[in-house]
């Protein structure tokens, strides 16, 4: 579905004769649109699913990068740093290499945190903390917010 509306958005550009990227970006959009409307008929419903968890991922992304970023930024201006750097295994239920690689790099974006390596076995992925007093925290919240939210948008 994917591809069919981005042939739909290249063939409004011809249409209209304009490549600009609002120009393609309106196409993307009317194509999609049509598609929403006859998605009974060509039997893709879970395209928009799709599109809406991607969207919850992405927004999920953006708000730990903020929270993130001010939590680091209250502990480096802390007279006192009570942090307890260190690095943690994080089991992965994810499997794909795209899932794991979106995953460790969302961590490495993340203020605070580095994805470092992943096991022979791809079972394990190592992260390097700011803040390692608790690694079960760490753990839960990698798997309740990043892990769930790539597993449901590209199961």
């Amino acid at each position: 579905m994917m591809l069919i509306n981005i042939l739909l958005a290249l063939t409004w550009a011809l249409v209209t004769a304009s490549f600009t990227v609002p120009n393609l970006l309106l196409g993307f959009l009317l194509g999609a649109g049509a598609l929403y409307l006859i998605r009974g008929q060509v039997g893709s419903p879970g395209y928009f699913s799709r599109g809406k968890k991607i969207v919850a991922l992405t927004l999920l992304f953006l708000y730990e990068l903020v929270m993130s970023a001010v939590r680091v930024a209250i502990v480096v201006l802390s007279p006192r740093m009570q942090i307890k750097p260190g690095i943690f295994a994080y089991p992965l239920k994810v499997e794909r290499d795209f899932e794991i690689t979106l995953l460790a790099n969302m961590i490495t974006l993340t203020p605070g945190t580095l994805s470092v390596d992943v096991s022979e076995d791809r079972k394990m992925l190592y992260v390097h903390a700011l803040d390692c007093s608790d690694p079960d925290q760490l753990r839960q919240d990698i798997a309740e917010g990043f892990e769930r939210r790539i597993m449901e948008a590209f199961e």
